[in-house]
């Protein structure tokens, strides 16, 4: 199966027009979002824009009901309750609601989540880490929480991670915040597993250490954008990709 990647939205809602396009044509059979759909630089009192990026995705729900969804940091910023950079306490109810509705359109709640996966390829916002996981195991026996025996496979980690609490993802090394970019860090089972993430802005789409970077729209601080404008589409069962280039 093609699978098509829409990294950090960042109140650019144009980014959903451009995957419509990219489905529509039958480049790929159905699409990944790694969301951070809120915030952006110098955007807190555009609210108008947060309602209006939250109906784009929103109607990019209801016309490509498989897609999947893997909530960024700065999308649960809001419902927890934990200030992120950019976050805008103007945009505070519109986001939660909007997300609320996002949510409650979907054929089916579990196609929202920290983790998803399809095939053989992995999707988060972050990453999985061998690291994380090692951690992780520890902290749910330390918690006396479910155990995650040696033969647990991977959707066992997966769905362990989905249900675990805001204190176990509100963490550097999480599938939420990982940032692989910048540390020399595996992915978890990547002799098995590819992985999708985004949140770091990367100037390329580039594969290291199981980690698949395509987060290249976020923007500077004066608005250029970071990376190079495209999206990848990735066969879910070999792992390969390529790049579907943007013109804006």
């Amino acid at each position: 199966m093609k699978i098509l990647v829409i990294p950090d939205v960042h109140l650019k809602k144009w980014i959903f027009d451009k995957a419509e396009e990219i489905l529509n044509d039958g480049k790929a059979d159905r699409a990944v979002c790694l969301m951070d759909i809120p915030d952006d630089w110098n955007m807190q009192f555009q609210i108008e824009l947060y309602r209006e990026t939250y109906d784009r995705a929103i109607k990019f729900v209801k016309d490509f009901t498989e897609t999947l969804w893997c909530y960024g940091n700065h999308d649960l910023s809001y419902p927890w309750g934990r200030l992120e950079t950019g976050y805008s306490p103007y945009a505070e109810n519109t986001v939660m609601s909007k997300l609320e509705e996002l949510e409650h359109s979907l054929q089916d709640p579990s196609q929202i989540a920290i983790m998803q996966r399809i095939d053989n390829v992995l999707f988060s916002h972050g990453g999985l880490s061998e690291e994380y996981v090692k951690w992780f195991k520890r902290q749910l026996f330390k918690e006396k929480q479910i155990n995650l025996e040696k033969d647990a496979d991977i959707d066992d980690y997966i769905s362990a991670i989905n249900k675990t609490s805001q204190d176990n993802l509100w963490n550097d090394d999480s599938p939420l915040w990982l940032r692989s970019q910048y540390r020399n860090v595996r992915a978890f089972q990547s002799e098995k597993y590819k992985q999708v993430v985004g949140h770091t802005p990367v100037e390329t789409i580039y594969e290291r250490n199981g980690f698949i970077s395509t987060d290249v729209f976020s923007t500077y601080s004066d608005g250029k954008q970071i990376g190079e404008s495209a999206m990848i589409v990735i066969d879910s069962i070999s792992g390969e990709y390529e790049k579907v280039f943007i013109a804006k």
